[in-house]
């Protein structure tokens, strides 16, 4: 047994946001990428890092959130926030998660940033497994300006600096906040309830973790991941950025996979689709939900295909 399989992990996953900058009746984490909901894309990718347990935290306002975890991730907890109080706050709605999770590892996860890898989740992981007690994700940004810059001393996460109350030379820096978390579970719930809210806007920030782990004498790790792994959907233009990038991913995949795109910059997937081997798509093709292709099977130009399972013989 490796070190990750005996590290339990119970990856808890923040998706009560408003999202009132979407200007949508719909939940922001039920927007979709590739045709799946942003909350769908972070679920999958914490159960393909193996996590043992999952916690979700929902709005009081979005029962539709609720219901959707229940029936993709049955064996999901759900919790809700009821006052909207801070990252920190929000993560401390699913105590109870947190009390009976007391070996391995906590992931703060966030349910509007589909595009987390499970490779990204394991690497933090393996960082808590080694010692550190906090591993922050960051990543470095030509155009650092808006995000909150990571201090790293002799290999150290020393604090998250705001960029507003940063020094120039400290606006210097390109390393930058990416929000995800993980904490060893044995600090976890200790550090969340040591932090405070004396800020101007009375919340509970979970980056002041770093400060209070720092203060405590415990190991902080920042852990560098790409800026795309870690975008989050506040709005229209980052959620057609994200369906970009996952565009762009899926169709590297299949081709990586043997699959022939004639034009792959016209082809558009869908989270499930399943295409074999050998599969050759030619231009302007939509996969929507339920498609599986078998090997050999040719995908004709201006097919729009949803629910089928297709073999050679049956050529769209």
């Amino acid at each position: 047994m490796n070190q990750q399989e005996n590290f339990p992990t119970l990856a808890v996953i923040l998706a009560a946001g408003q999202g009132t900058r979407m200007r949508s009746s719909l939940p922001k984490v039920m927007h979709q990428v590739g045709n799946r909901p942003l909350l769908g894309h972070v679920l999958a990718a914490a159960d393909a890092a193996g996590a043992d347990a999952l916690a979700v935290v929902v709005g009081p306002d979005t029962p539709e959130v609720g219901e959707y975890v229940r029936g993709l991730a049955p064996h999901a907890r759900t919790f809700v926030q009821r006052e909207r109080l801070g990252t920190a706050h929000a993560v401390l709605a699913a105590r109870p998660a947190l009390q009976t999770h007391e070996q391995g590892c906590v992931l703060v996860l966030f349910g509007d940033s589909p595009l987390i890898g499970a490779e990204t989740l394991a690497r933090l992981r393996q960082t808590l497994i080694e010692g550190a007690a906090v591993a922050v994700a960051g990543f470095l940004s030509e155009q650092p300006d808006p995000y909150g810059r990571l201090l790293v001393e002799d290999g150290h996460l020393r604090a998250i600096r705001e960029a507003k109350d940063a020094t120039p030379e400290e606006r210097a820096i390109k390393l930058c906040n990416g929000g995800v978390m993980g904490f060893r579970a044995d600090h976890c719930l200790w550090l969340l309830e040591r932090i405070g809210n004396t800020n101007a806007q009375g919340e509970y920030y979970l980056t002041d973790a770093v400060e209070q782990a720092n203060a405590a004498g415990l190991s902080v790790v920042a852990v560098e991941v790409a800026e795309e792994e870690i975008l989050g959907v506040n709005d229209r233009e980052q959620l057609h950025a994200a369906e970009q990038i996952f565009q762009r991913r899926r169709r590297r995949r299949a081709m990586q996979e043997g699959v022939t795109l004639t034009a792959a910059e016209t082809v558009y997937f869908s989270a499930d689709t399943q295409l074999d081997a050998d599969v050759r798509v030619e231009p302007c093709v939509v996969f929507g939900p339920g498609v599986q292709v078998g090997r050999g099977a040719r995908i004709n130009a201006f097919s729009h295909l949803e629910h089928v399972h297709i073999e050679p013989a049956g050529i769209a």
